[in-house]
């Protein structure tokens, strides 16, 4: 097969990035749920301002993707960006958290879906009652709709790699234009004055704040564009302004939407905030405040305009999240985390496998009921505030290692902004009551647990031995799951003292009690949050005083293994160094064929080897010398280095490199040793070094040892040797 159809197909143009980016992190909530809950918490001064100063912490971290986009240019995004920069631990835990992400933005919307044919056409899904969970009626018609939704959007996604990206085009630019024309609209025609600005019962300042430090949320997805790196059609320079458009668009309609809910509102009530403290009451649109203004200031047609847009909004957050997912699926089959299958393309080069996975994953997810998917979008708003933080981190790595100046600060305030909103969002009732679910905590625990589960499995079937090396990773992922159970048992504790204040409050009323006890109820519960508040701090305190030593101490014992090692190690190294070249030696080599024969009985993932002969090394050195003569075979080391960037090298020969090819340059061996032939070809004519290169797959049940993989590469390499001479080469 040619590599190029090996390879993911490049169909991603500039418009379907942007609609990538604005598809899949607005959805159904930003027309249902983001509005309503921004006002309750912060009206609309303060969700616009919040909104606002969210939009410039993503655009730092636009920056951090962009920069590690063009670093790292693959599949699988923060995943690819955190195991090239810090291991595959470290890799395996952002994948398992923005799996996590990714699945739940998808399963919301696909379960919304029965909620917009409620609002708008009834309770013709509302047939075949199967049980209630968690207070949530579950009904065969709307999980069927929601289930169908994901089967149809997975058949979209597997059968064609174009289709999907025209798609969110037009549906981008339908919800864009709806949103923004009755926005206007109501701008134009508005009767009611914006007021209050502010949720009177609280400081304008922390209502800002509190907005700012859950914008990760609203974002979700706009960062998708890194898991199609390898399918653009168009320069990386361009992602600059993508992003950067993007988030201010993403932005631009939160605010739309956000003021739009409250410039109309109905007769009995006197102010919008009354209006929205009382939505649970109200029914069809005047449940949903954005369409009621539509319908107050557009008629019928504002309506129909803003509900189009708001089934383009699903259905691109349906097409988006399941892409990202897909290549983030790819990106672990590549990487032998998950089965290497689902890195396989379908003739479309589409990885039809990921996307069926995600499907079959997310196929009872209808049944759960929307109450529990509400609790897992929550845990979303941790996991992008780590995800950003670990991309960040990313680049400021790579920023110090490549000596850019401007992105070590990028990096580092974004670090450092995502933490301090991991502090905020992991600490309740420190500086906020909280606005995550208590249940959604427990599920992050779950969900971290299944993790070290999971990860066990990889461990086991880790050949390669790429797993398992930072321990520090797997301790601090811990320490975060017990500082998670602390809150969530603290959480759950203030939830009961709660009930239980409720109840008597109630049994004193019922008992005939003179007076309204509520605020001396209400001063107690405030104190018992504070105490709870207090303890909290205390042990998270001790608890990283505890973590502060005993990684101090795991470094201590790391450095004196390293230096009682050192006199092994360079012992060890010199033998399996080539001292001219650098890179592995003969003896290296051998030592690769005791392994790998040793584990080809037990299975291995594949592999080919690629030999490599120096052409013109005896001329030269009978011409120009023996010093040139190293002189270029260091120039061909280099060479076959540079193109086999991802695989070890060995010289076991005087002019002769063989190549041990796995993961990705496995993949791509087709083209890389097309790469050697024409640079190879190119170098001919300005008597420059020349390599010929023989390569050859391992096959499995009939190959013995790895010498005969070697041996038919070394025939291959013989007639590329051939072949270059016949353009003019030397060949001694």
């Amino acid at each position: 097969m040619d590599s190029r159809e090996s390879r993911l197909a490049p169909h991603i143009t500039p418009a379907g990035a942007w609609a990538l980016a604005m598809g899949t992190s607005i959805g159904w909530g930003s027309l249902v749920i983001t509005s309503n809950t921004y006002l309750s918490q912060a009206g609309p001064l303060g969700s616009t301002l919040g909104m606002i100063a969210g939009a410039l912490i993503m655009l730092l971290i636009a920056a951090n993707y962009v920069y590690l986009i063009n670093c790292y240019p693959e599949a699988g995004g923060a995943y690819a960006y955190a195991r090239d920069s810090f291991g595959y631990d470290f890799g395996f835990l952002t994948a398992w958290f923005l799996m996590l992400t990714y699945l739940a933005m998808f399963w919301a919307n696909a379960t919304a879906l029965p909620l917009f044919v409620r609002v708008f056409f009834g309770d013709i899904l509302r047939v075949g009652r199967l049980y209630t969970l968690f207070g949530y009626d579950v009904y065969l018609g709307e999980a069927l709709l929601s289930a169908a939704a994901i089967a149809l959007t997975a058949l979209l996604c597997m059968r064609s790699g174009r289709g999907p990206v025209r798609l969110m085009v037009a549906f981008v630019s339908l919800f864009t234009v709806g949103i923004t024309v009755c926005f206007a609209a109501a701008m134009l025609k508005k009767t009611v004055p914006l007021t209050p600005r502010f949720v009177p019962e609280k400081g304008a300042l922390s209502q800002i704040v509190r907005i700012a430090c859950i914008s990760p949320w609203a974002f979700i997805g706009f960062e998708c564009i890194s898991h199609g790196a390898e399918e653009f059609t168009f320069r990386r320079s361009r992602l600059r302004r993508i992003f950067a458009v993007s988030v201010c668009l993403i932005t631009l309609l939160y605010v739309f939407v956000t003021l739009l809910s409250v410039t109309a509102y109905p007769p009995e009530y006197d102010s919008w905030l009354a209006y929205i403290r009382d939505l649970g009451s109200q029914d069809g649109l005047r449940g949903l405040p954005a369409f009621y203004a539509a319908e107050r200031y557009l008629g019928g047609f504002g309506v129909v305009l803003l509900t189009a847009s708001l089934f383009a909004l699903v259905a691109t957050s349906l097409i988006g999240n399941l892409f990202a997912l897909s290549r983030l699926f790819y990106a672990l089959a590549r990487d032998d985390i998950f089965p290497v299958r689902y890195a396989e393309l379908n003739v479309r080069r589409v990885p039809a496998g990921a996307v069926a996975l995600a499907a079959g994953i997310s196929a009872l997810i209808p049944f759960v009921g929307r109450t529990a998917i509400g609790w897992i979008v929550d845990v979303t708003t941790i996991g992008a505030t780590l995800i950003y933080g670990i991309v960040s981190a990313a680049a400021l790595k790579m920023a110090r290692t490549r000596g850019d100046a401007a992105q070590k600060w990028t990096g580092g305030l974004g670090a450092l902004v995502m933490a301090a909103f991991g502090a905020y969002l992991l600490i309740p009732n420190l500086f906020t009551e909280g606005s995550i679910e208590t249940e959604s905590y427990f599920l992050f625990i779950v969900w971290a647990v299944l993790g070290f589960l999971f990860f066990r499995r990889v461990l086991k079937k880790d050949r390669s031995r790429r797993f398992g090396k930072s321990v520090v990773v797997w301790v601090a992922l811990l320490s975060l799951v017990l500082f998670v159970s602390l809150v969530w048992m603290s959480r759950s504790v203030m939830d009961a003292t709660a009930r239980a204040m409720g109840n008597l409050q109630a049994s004193y009323a019922a008992a005939g009690f003179a007076g309204d006890q509520s605020a001396v109820i209400a001063r107690e519960i405030s104190g018992i949050r504070f105490s709870n508040a207090r303890s909290i701090l205390v042990i998270v305190g001790i608890m990283a005083l505890s973590l502060g030593v005993l990684f101090n101490n795991y470094s201590l014992m790391s450095r004196r293994a390293q230096e009682s090692e050192t006199q092994l190690g360079l012992v060890r190294d010199l033998a399996n160094r080539d001292p001219l070249t650098g890179v592995k030696s003969k003896h290296a080599y051998a030592e690769k064929e005791k392994q790998v024969d040793g584990e080809i009985a037990s299975g291995l993932p594949p592999f080919a080897v690629a030999v490599c002969d120096v052409n013109g090394l005896k001329h030269v050195n009978d011409t120009l010398g023996h010093k040139a003569g190293d002189a270029y075979i260091r120039a061909a080391s280099a060479m076959i280095c540079e193109i086999f960037k991802h695989s070890p090298v060995y010289r076991i020969g005087g002019d002769e490199f063989a190549v041990y090819l796995t993961g990705r340059d496995y993949e791509r061996r087709t083209e890389l040793m097309q790469q050697l032939h024409d640079r190879s070809a190119a170098n001919i004519a300005g008597g420059e070094v020349v390599v010929a290169g023989g390569l050859s797959d391992f096959r499995p049940g009939e190959d013995r040892d790895i010498h005969t993989v070697f041996a038919r590469a070394d025939g291959r390499m013989y007639e590329e040797k051939a072949a270059l001479k016949a353009l003019g080469a030397r060949t001694r």
